[in-house]
């Protein structure tokens, strides 16, 4: 069932017109909706934009077939990194969470293709942070097992893909900031060990990102007040940062189970006050 909040504060969220959130409390928004199609994101609205797509490994979504070929994926992957990039200011970055590579259904350099998509898109490149994931391993076969015929080399690392609109130099916005030394220090070192987020802590969610990724993302590139983007949001671990980290923020899923997910995650760990639900 959908659910209805008060809506406080919402002036300073750009909004198109004849557009309904399927959530909305103070300057969070959910649309229940395609990436592809989704009409409440007004373009050059966006100053950070923080997700991972559906990787194309069969992970059983309620709502997205995740095992159609390659050249479908890519094809999709076109489509939706052109929609981010209407959607950001000129002045927008954006951190894609994705595989290095994976060797379900075929090896395939995942990070390369798309960062080569990305950038024909228009997208500029800035860096690639490393996700070391402590508890997570991507290997699904060994290949040619103790013999050098035909042995798989697979990294049991994802990546985040640092992009850039037209300016990496940022000028828009509040330009405060809430980055401790500390954090700024570690942070702006390419490697980025933590574990990855377990379903039962998603709510349930097949693949969750934990809320540490988009944390990390939202302090070093964003300022205070800017307004953050989740397309695939999934269990809702952005909005949750974004939310905790004084962030405006806008999340798009297609399926109404993983929207209703997030919203449970945002009442129970992002400090909305359940008093103004009705």
């Amino acid at each position: 069932m959908q659910k209805t909040i008060a809506q406080r504060n919402t002036r300073n969220i750009p909004q198109a017109q004849n557009s309904s959130p399927y959530f909305n409390y103070d300057d969070i928004f959910i649309y229940r909706d395609d990436i592809l199609g989704v009409s409440g994101v007004p373009k050059s609205s966006i100053d950070l934009i923080v997700t991972s797509p559906p990787y194309n490994v069969d992970i059983h979504y309620n709502s997205h077939k995740d095992n159609v070929s390659y050249d479908e994926y890519l094809e999709f992957t076109k489509k939706w990194l052109k929609k981010c990039y209407d959607f950001a200011k000129d002045d927008g970055r954006f951190c894609l969470n994705i595989p290095l590579d994976k060797n379900k259904g075929g090896q395939q350099a995942v990070c390369a293709d798309i960062t080569h998509i990305a950038k024909n898109i228009g997208w500029n490149y800035h860096s690639t942070i490393i996700w070391n994931e402590g508890n997570i391993s991507r290997r699904t076969a060994w290949g040619s097992w103790m013999s050098a015929s035909a042995p798989y080399v697979i990294a049991p690392v994802e990546v985040i893909l640092v992009l850039y609109k037209k300016s990496w130099k940022k000028n828009s916005g509040s330009r405060e900031t809430d980055i401790t030394k500390q954090e700024f220090m570690e942070w702006t070192n390419g490697v980025w060990t933590f574990n990855g987020q377990g379903k039962k802590g998603a709510g349930g969610h097949p693949a969750a990102f934990p809320v540490e990724l988009p944390r990390r993302c939202i302090k070093l590139f964003s300022f205070v007040g800017d307004t953050v983007f989740d397309p695939f949001l999934g269990s809702g671990s952005t909005l949750i940062a974004a939310r905790l980290h004084k962030r405006k923020g806008i999340g798009v899923d297609i399926d109404n189970v993983y929207c209703d997910i997030a919203i449970d995650r945002l009442r129970q760990e992002a400090k909305i006050d359940q008093s103004n639900l009705f």
